[in-house]
């Protein structure tokens, strides 16, 4: 009869309901996986590249004094077969190439000590422990990180010239940061503004896999602070391709990115967004002076805080 069909058909829809319930609970769960697989991607991709460049010290350094202790060697052999003011030459070589083993050691040493702060910080961040803010000379810390953004690259593939002019304000001083945070910040912008630049001489000299100096462009990045009763402001600028109009209010969105392949996964720009809004600042994007792109970071001045 009438209501026994009604009754059928409510069932049956409840039945595909159910069915696609499960099914919407199915995909979530696998979103969930995905999204934890990439967070676990981008913090293993972040640990890989952040000790890349401390371990390229360790074993350059290394290298270069296990070549030395031959040389002390070397000296030390002469001694045994020669006179006595040829003696003193090569004990004092060897004195000399002794020293700059010992300051090598030192390099070494504190290189994998860096090292081993990048690891402890990661780990922390994996674990959900939130860093503590504490007073940093902001100025000393960009100078460093750029400096290490900038040999990580020379130590990279495809190495590039860059021109590296820093305009820092002394009247900055500490400002409150959670500096393992804040240091990828600047490094993840002076990687792209490397990128950028890379590509722009690619583009100047086609063909060109080594990347040389060319004589209409000179890859620059210039590094600048300020502070004003408003706050203090970091700018970082390239003079690469630039970044297109229509982009602009996309880079700092999660998973966007211009690089090709597998090259980037969209997380950089985002990361670095959310941790300088975590330090109570705004990052945004412009056009340089010199066809560029324009990094601004505006933290608010500590006694704001």
């Amino acid at each position: 009869n009438e209501r026994e069909r009604a009754q059928q058909k409510e069932l049956e829809q409840a039945r595909q309901i159910e069915k696609a319930y499960e099914k919407l609970k199915a995909t979530q769960a696998q979103l969930i996986h995905a999204e934890k697989m990439a967070s676990l991607g981008e913090l293993t991709a972040g640990i890989a590249h952040e000790i890349k460049n401390p371990l390229n010290f360790v074993n350059n350094f290394s290298e270069v004094s296990i070549e030395m202790i031959d040389e002390a060697v070397d000296e030390l052999a002469k001694v045994k077969t020669q006179h006595a003011d040829s003696q003193k030459e090569a004990i004092r070589e060897t004195e000399v190439i002794l020293k700059d083993i010992k300051s090598n050691l030192a390099r070494i040493h504190e290189h994998g000590s860096r090292a081993d702060g990048i690891v402890k910080s990661m780990l922390l961040h994996s674990r959900g422990g939130d860093g503590k803010m504490e007073p940093t000379d902001l100025n000393a810390l960009i100078k460093e990180y750029v400096i290490l953004s900038f040999h990580g690259m020379r130590a990279g593939k495809n190495p590039i010239n860059v021109d590296i002019k820093m305009d820092l304000d002394d009247s900055v001083g500490d400002v409150p940061l959670v500096a393992e945070d804040f240091s990828r910040v600047i490094l993840n912008l002076c990687n792209n503004a490397f990128d950028a630049m890379r590509d722009k001489l690619a583009t100047t000299l086609p063909g060109v896999k080594s990347y040389p100096q060319s004589p209409n462009y000179k890859p620059t990045l210039s590094v600048r602070t300020k502070k004003a009763s408003d706050g203090i402001t970091i700018e970082i600028e390239d003079n690469g391709p630039g970044i297109r109009e229509e982009i602009k209010d996309k880079i700092l969105q999660p998973f966007f990115t211009t690089k090709k392949g597998t090259e980037g996964t969209g997380l950089g720009l985002s990361i670095t967004n959310d941790i300088v809004k975590a330090h109570g600042g705004e990052l945004s994007v412009g056009s340089a002076a010199r066809q560029g792109a324009v990094f601004t970071i505006a933290l608010p001045n500590p006694q704001d805080k």
